[in-house]
């Protein structure tokens, strides 16, 4: 059974880009951790409470076959978490899959693990990116190897397919 990490901020994280992926990954018969930096009930924008099973600092890259940033304002607490940074790095070296949504690959760009890399993100995050040196596509989901960025709620549909697909 594959397993993936979903990673949330506290407060402000994107309902349906966390909501949306964990079906879709349930559905395909994947074990979903949800991760954040408590396990006291984490809330969405939209009022969604989640209790996270880990807290980021307990989990390594590979313990699981893909490690995914969900989006939201709140991801902007990992934008310069050294512990974010070194598990995106990790689940790359590692050979397992990188996902980030909306504004989070700005976690994955601060991390410089987009150097050279095709990557979108939600149209705020897009200087980031840059200033990351990814490649900026636009596109509602881009992969390029292992690191899959979707940018934004609309597109959560389409990346956790995409993930999916990547894990097969």
């Amino acid at each position: 059974m594959k397993k993936v990490a979903l990673i949330i901020a506290e407060k402000v994280f994107r309902d349906e880009e966390y909501q949306v992926p964990k079906e879709v990954f349930e559905h395909a018969g994947m074990k979903v951790v949800t991760v954040s930096t408590t396990t006291d009930t984490a809330v969405g924008k939209l009022g969604m409470e989640v209790k996270p099973d880990k807290l980021i600092t307990d989990i390594q890259a590979v313990d699981f076959d893909a490690v995914v940033f969900v989006g939201g304002g709140g991801a902007k607490q990992y934008f310069d978490d050294p512990t974010a940074h070194a598990l995106a790095l990790d689940t790359l070296q590692q050979n397992k899959i990188l996902g980030a949504i909306c504004i989070a690959p700005v976690i994955l760009a601060n991390a410089g693990v987009l150097r050279g890399k095709r990557a979108t993100v939600f149209p705020d995050g897009e200087d980031n990116l840059k200033d990351g040196d990814a490649h900026y596509t636009g596109k509602p989901v881009e992969k390029d190897g292992s690191i899959i960025t979707g940018n934004g709620p609309d597109a959560a549909e389409e990346f956790a397919v995409t993930i999916v697909q990547a894990l097969q």
